[in-house]
């Protein structure tokens, strides 16, 4: 199993339910000022998974922290709702970052709030220019798949993660309540070392997903066949130039970024 101490742990209702309430009142305010802000992280799988998010909890998996995705373009907007709404900018890791990354704390209710700008930029880089009107309240959900699937270092908590969202979900070729392969395939054809990790990491949920009592054997088995359908699709999306001259290379020269872990 993989790290069990980031992400994971005891939480009670009453703390999930605390987190679950601000999101929303965040995504709510934030519709009310005309801003596109997506709610991603552990909350964003639960608030997609309607059915199957209570086996976070039942799981283990605890919320940390409120994730967002947002366009630079207005992350000036983003700043001062939150700042409206109690929360206090970190302004250095926006400087840091060049714009791409903002942090909040909110000292009265002790949560902290990440806001990704245009992509998130660890591992690899999934970018979200044009894609978050494609739903809401979350990313859509093939970059909710790609957020878990870019970590080379998977823990428990990506896995679970990871596991309600196909459990949830069908695959397909759009966003409405579906895994959007095309575009997963795509952003996988088009970077080597995105396909690589994962291409690496879904048999490692497959694997993992077995050892879960809370899962029923249906369970396993359709979770099994959503990630041979994944790693088959990802393997007949047409190659780009790029993908092809890199793959040449392959695992001799490192294809990812090390990064600090993200709750």
């Amino acid at each position: 199993m993989p790290d069990i101490a980031i992400g994971m742990g005891a939480q009670d209702r009453a703390e999930r339910q605390k987190f679950e309430a601000e999101v929303m009142r965040i995504v709510r305010a934030a519709d009310e000022a005309g801003l596109t802000l997506r709610i991603l992280g552990s909350l964003a799988f639960q608030t997609h998974c309607p059915t199957l998010g209570h086996l976070q909890q039942e799981m283990g998996r605890a919320y940390t922290d409120l994730d967002f995705a947002a366009y630079s373009a207005q992350s000036m907007g983003v700043s001062q709702l939150l700042g409206g709404l109690g929360y206090q900018e970190e302004r250095e890791v926006f400087v840091v970052t060049e714009g791409g990354r903002a942090i909040f704390e909110n000292r009265g209710n002790g949560l902290h709030v990440d806001v990704f700008y245009n992509r998130l930029d660890f591992c690899h880089i999934i970018p979200w220019n044009g894609r978050l009107e494609a739903d809401s309240p979350t990313l859509p959900l093939a970059e909710l798949l790609l957020e878990k699937m870019q970590i080379v270092k998977l823990n428990e908590k990506d896995v679970i993660d990871t596991i309600i969202l196909l459990l949830e979900h069908p695959l397909g070729e759009d966003d409405h309540e579906t895994i959007n392969m095309r575009r997963v395939a795509g952003l996988c054809a088009a970077d080597w070392g995105l396909w690589r990790t994962t291409s690496m990491n879904l048999p490692k949920v497959r694997q993992l997903a077995g050892s879960y009592l809370q899962l029923s054997d249906e369970q396993k088995t359709r979770l099994a066949s959503q990630v041979e359908d994944i790693l088959a699709r990802i393997e007949a999306e047409p190659k780009t130039l790029a993908w092809r001259l890199r793959a040449r290379v392959g695992d001799r020269v490192k294809w990812y970024k090390d990064v600090e872990e993200v709750q």
